[in-house]
């Protein structure tokens, strides 16, 4: 048995950042997707993922969960430009790095830049433990606007949001598979999250908390409550997507997630 400075050594279970996580992962992000989309929101099924329009400048428009089933032809390449273009917003893609090798290639060929990175994050849920958190629960029937109002206001950097702005939030209420939390600070709603599971994987995502509450812990037992509930649904991993380096990512890496891959977003 390993030692080190007389502490037992311990592995921690592997997650492998191959190309079945990476398909698991990507289905469950166009799930959420599709899910997202309200009524009078257009789709698209390509190339193996979804492309979302949900206003011009809306976050949740975008395509994800492209090219990981083999090449992405010509068709769907000009099926998936026009869907964007078409409605007069340029295109978002996803791409995860295990996708189709010729499919970046091709994105670029079409003007397509490099916009930003996201990491992937995972963990294993087999015998975690979570302690629950009297500041955090679950979102409560007539809360939709509460919980949208409170992510919107952490997410937008702002206090007073547009028409637009508060539905995005209304758009991730209304999925039914979603359970939506918050966290309470000074008596205040002062941060919210969301929680999907799809096929024992649990996806944590709309992570946002208003900025004047940030760094009192509250992101922390967010996590804790969603993986809580991840667990006790039979789920056997947990994933998320945070900004490279950033708190987010370091408070899910406190708790046991680690980065699986990278993904690059691009426009164009």
């Amino acid at each position: 048995m390993m030692h080190s400075l007389g502490t037992e050594w311990r592995r921690e279970p592997i997650v492998f950042a191959d190309l079945a996580l990476a398909r698991r992962v990507e289905a469950a992000e166009a799930w959420i997707a599709r899910g997202c989309a309200r009524a009078g929101a257009a789709t698209l099924e390509v190339a193996g993922g979804c492309a979302v329009f949900a206003g011009a400048g809306s976050p949740l428009t975008q395509a994800v969960g492209l090219g990981l089933n083999g090449a992405v032809g010509e068709t769907e390449l000009d099926a998936l430009t026009e869907f964007f273009r078409s409605r007069g917003t340029p295109l978002r893609i996803d791409v995860c790095p295990l996708a189709d090798a010729g499919f970046l290639e091709a994105l670029a060929d079409r003007g397509c830049s490099l916009a930003e990175f996201n990491n992937v994050l995972a963990m294993p849920l087999a015998g975690h433990a979570v302690s629950p958190s009297p500041r955090v629960r679950p979102m409560r029937p007539g809360e939709e606007d509460l919980w949208s109002l409170t992510v919107g206001r952490g997410f937008f950097e702002q206090e007073l949001l547009t028409p637009d702005e508060i539905d995005v939030g209304r758009d991730i209420t209304a999925m039914p598979t979603v359970q939506c939390y918050l966290a309470f600070e000074e008596g205040e709603a002062a941060a919210g999250a969301a929680l999907a599971v799809r096929d024992g994987l649990a996806t944590l995502f709309a992570d946002s908390a208003i900025a004047r509450f940030r760094r009192r812990g509250l992101h922390g037992e967010l996590i804790a409550a969603r993986l809580a509930e991840a667990a006790a649904r039979g789920c056997d991993m947990a994933t998320a997507c945070t900004q490279p380096g950033s708190h987010s990512q370091r408070n899910y890496e406190h708790v046991g997630f680690r980065v699986v891959y990278s993904k690059a977003t691009l426009v164009g």
